[in-house]
């Protein structure tokens, strides 16, 4: 029987750099896609150049995903708290404008070289983050598949 299509999330609001590492070498990860609309940072190491970098120097790929970002208007909905309404808009926004970019994403993922791939953005806890919306999104697409939050 195929082992169970599996996909990691992670923020890293609570994790310096190096925490970040230990925590992806940990969990046996491959591969990281940042899911920021805009990959800076104000955290030292965390903005796309040094991340990717780093990351790079632990054998762990770096990719950059805009298109499953969180835009300006929808990101204010998740730094007021209005978590819920954030999740709507942007299940809305993604499906509507790049549901190719989800579907590229997950026939990556079900692929027999599929990488163990970890979804990034800044929100420690996943379900108050867009990218809970990515891995629902995914999940409809990949029967079965099972999300592991770091």
């Amino acid at each position: 029987m195929p082992a169970r299509p599996t996909l990691w999330t992670v923020g890293y609001e609570r994790l310096p750099p190096d925490a970040l590492v230990a925590t992806l070498q940990e969990a046996g990860v491959q591969r990281l896609i940042d899911v920021r609309f805009r990959p800076q940072s104000r955290r030292a190491g965390m903005s796309k150049t040094k991340l990717g970098l780093l990351l790079g120097e632990h054998r762990i790929a770096y990719e950059h995903r805009r298109a499953l970002g969180t835009p300006p208007d929808i990101r204010s909905d998740y730094k007021h708290g209005r978590v819920a309404a954030g999740h709507e808009r942007f299940e809305h926004y993604v499906e509507e404008e790049h549901h190719a970019a989800l579907d590229e994403l997950a026939a990556e993922l079900v692929a027999d070289d599929a990488a163990r791939t970890v979804l990034m953005c800044l929100e420690d806890d996943a379900k108050e983050c867009h990218r809970h919306v990515l891995a629902q999104r995914l999940g409809d697409r990949i029967p079965g598949l099972r999300v592991l939050d770091l």
